[in-house]
């Protein structure tokens, strides 16, 4: 008997030259075995980090026309869906039509949001509201930073109780799956690692609800990556896919993919740029396709710890 693939429809953004958004996402997903079926919601010559970039944005009437594309054929039978950055609220209020009508069309489908508001190149503010009452509801899977978090709730954080109370908030608020990607939290191992938490709920056999919290400390890095948020996402939807209703090692997992892809990109960009001196945008695109071994099967270099909260 063969194999059912697991497809993804990832709407997020292109580069002709490097590593973000549908770039950073398509690869290693289909590493770890997802059909990925990408639109892509602009098309730049590189990030927005470089000197110069230049393309095109694809409009929500755009984005209408290719799905009714998929639709008319009658392949638009998905499992998971994912996006990233968005700045236009028009383009982010179809996206959650698609995605609830995929929904109705198959309601095992998870959604995975990267709700990218802190954008190093800007988002509009009047995307704010939109995150918040429209597509958290319909999210499963949100990775939002410290900041986002705080945004999302309307909540601060600087204990961690008050992380696992915005992660309970915005279970409230729909998805399933919580990952505070990053957080200004002191960390147990010093001034030189960020803390992460994650929350999980799980439906239980009785039809209770039991909640995995997780906490993890990650290594700080003296550099900015373009595309490593697109990328955690990505891992985080692979690795629960694969570990269902494990947060812990979906977690470690996820964050390991991440150090290592970033060990090596730092690595080859400290070499490329030369002794005491700081690496270039494009010097420091992520090493993607050379990381494969560890996208497909990452050594375990950091581990989660379970809270008992």
């Amino acid at each position: 008997m063969h194999e059912m693939e697991c497809r993804v429809l990832s709407i997020q953004s292109h580069v002709v030259r490097g590593y973000v958004g549908n770039k950073s996402a398509s690869f290693p997903l289909q590493v770890l075995g997802f059909e990925v079926d990408s639109i892509n919601s602009v098309q730049f010559s590189n990030h927005t980090g470089y000197s110069h970039w230049k393309g095109q944005v694809l409009t929500a009437d755009e984005l209408h026309v290719l799905y009714e594309g998929i639709k008319l054929n009658n392949v638009h039978h998905y499992d998971y869906v994912l996006t990233g950055y968005t700045r236009d609220t028009s383009f982010l209020e179809m996206v959650v039509d698609i995605v609830q009508e995929l929904k109705r069309a198959n309601p095992n489908l998870v959604y995975g949001v990267y709700p990218s508001l802190c954008h190093p190149y800007y988002v509009p503010e009047n995307l704010h509201p939109v995150y918040k009452n429209k597509v958290v509801p319909v999210a499963d899977i949100i990775t939002p930073n410290q900041f986002e978090a705080e945004l999302l709730t309307g909540k601060n954080i600087s204990t961690e109780k008050d992380a696992v109370e915005v992660m309970d908030l915005l279970h409230k608020m729909g998805p399933d799956t919580v990952v505070i990607t990053s957080s200004d939290l002191p960390s147990r191992l010093g001034d030189r690692f960020l803390v992460s938490l994650g929350s999980q709920r799980t439906l239980m056999p009785d039809g209770t609800k039991s909640t995995q919290r997780v906490r993890m400390e990650i290594p700080k890095v003296d550099a900015v990556f373009v595309g490593t948020g697109d990328l955690f996402a990505a891992m985080l939807l692979a690795w629960t896919h694969h570990y269902p209703n494990d947060l812990k090692t979906a977690c470690e997992k996820t964050f390991s993919v991440m150090h290592h892809v970033i060990k090596r990109t730092i690595s080859y960009a400290h070499e490329l740029a030369g002794p005491g001196r700081k690496p270039s945008p494009p010097q420091l695109e992520l090493r993607m396709v050379q990381s494969k071994a560890d996208i497909e099967d990452p050594a375990i270099v950091m581990e989660a710890t379970v809270l008992s909260l």
